[in-house]
């Protein structure tokens, strides 16, 4: 088929159908480009409170360059992946001392900024600032390979590459950013990744190849998630005279640099627990079983169990906070957010 057929088609239809999100107002480098970091692994729904929510406390680069981080992880609490927020502000720093403020146009520079990739990248220029530069996600990739009828491995990084090259052959000077989210927006409400795709409301079903085929459900051709590795943890909730005990994370890895509630590897029965705190120095009054949970990462299962423990001392093992500080201050990982309520 002309993949020429996809400019002319798409972002007219991109114009009529597009839903209405707050980042698509106002369009801006920097608008668009704290939604792009949000939105990755996150749902748009899931994510539209906070991008509200940032933008009103950090409304431009010096702003987020400058927030101390212990207010930026709070802003940031619930949407998980935390490098994602700390390369947001190592870039801010970059733009506001390299480029004094001015979020740079040019995709070589762009590019290069902390936590920008290539489809970051691309859809900023593309979207921000009208660059007929592509921007190729899983969406994309999806609806591209269906509307060709490719079974090439969309796992793969040489099919992610070569997706590129094609479309950057036809990518439309005019109105490119509308390409672009036509592109997203065909891949996240039309041509979906599970379940049926509404090939009925899809602009482009005269022209599909896995449509005209019948191969929508062999396509698009993707390498099977690896098995999640399971790890079982032993979950504290220690208070005395109001207070809770936290813990930092290590500098690096999972969850890096942010509080936890004290853990520990495995189950753990009341009398290990107590013998551990003995051994830190607690003067423990009641250890009582709490809740269970399980939390999923992308590669990492959580099974949880915890205890409810109280002591008649704070040993500077830990930090105490009250619970106001806790809700109000602390960025909690999500994972162990239903403790505070448990």
């Amino acid at each position: 088929m002309n993949l020429k057929i996809i400019t002319s088609v798409l972002p007219a239809w991109y114009q009529k159908n597009a839903r209405d999100l707050p980042w698509r107002k106002n369009i801006s480098p920097y608008r668009t480009w704290i939604s792009e970091i949000m939105l990755q692994q996150t749902r748009v729904e899931s994510v539209i409170p906070y991008f509200l929510r940032f933008i009103q406390e950090l409304p431009d680069v010096e702003s987020l360059a400058a927030v101390p981080e212990e207010k930026l992880l709070k802003l940031w609490e619930g949407l998980g992946y935390y490098s994602r927020v700390k390369n947001l502000q190592k870039a801010a720093k970059v733009i506001v001392s390299r480029y004094n403020g001015v979020f740079p146009e040019r995709y070589e520079e762009v590019i290069t900024l902390p936590g920008i990739g290539e489809y970051t990248a691309g859809a900023i220029c593309s979207i921000a600032f009208g660059q007929p530069v592509p921007a190729v996600d899983g969406n994309v990739l999806r609806v591209f390979c269906r509307i060709t009828g490719s079974f090439e491995n969309i796992s793969l990084p040489a099919t992610k590459k070569a997706v590129k090259a094609s479309l950057q052959q036809i990518y439309p000077e005019k109105n490119p950013g509308d390409f672009t989210q036509g592109l997203m927006e065909l891949g996240a409400t039309v041509c979906l990744p599970n379940g049926t795709p509404l090939c009925s409301s899809c602009p482009m079903q005269e022209f599909c190849r896995a449509k005209k085929e019948n191969l929508i459900a062999k396509i698009p051709v993707k390498t099977p998630p690896a098995a999640r590795k399971i790890e079982q943890k032993t979950v504290l909730i220690i208070s005395c005279n109001g207070k809770t005990a936290l813990r930092k994370r290590p500098a690096r890895g999972l969850l890096a640099n942010l509080r936890e509630f004290p853990n520990f590897d495995g189950f753990m029965t009341k009398k290990q627990v107590a013998a551990l705190l003995q051994e830190y120095g607690f003067q423990v009054q009641q250890i009582k079983s709490h809740i269970r949970r399980k939390h999923i990462f992308t590669h990492l299962e959580w099974h949880m169990k915890s205890f409810s423990v109280t002591t008649s001392d704070m040993p500077p093992v830990f930090t105490w906070v009250s619970r106001k500080e806790l809700l109000d201050n602390i960025p909690l990982p999500t994972a162990f957010k239903p403790f505070i309520k448990g």
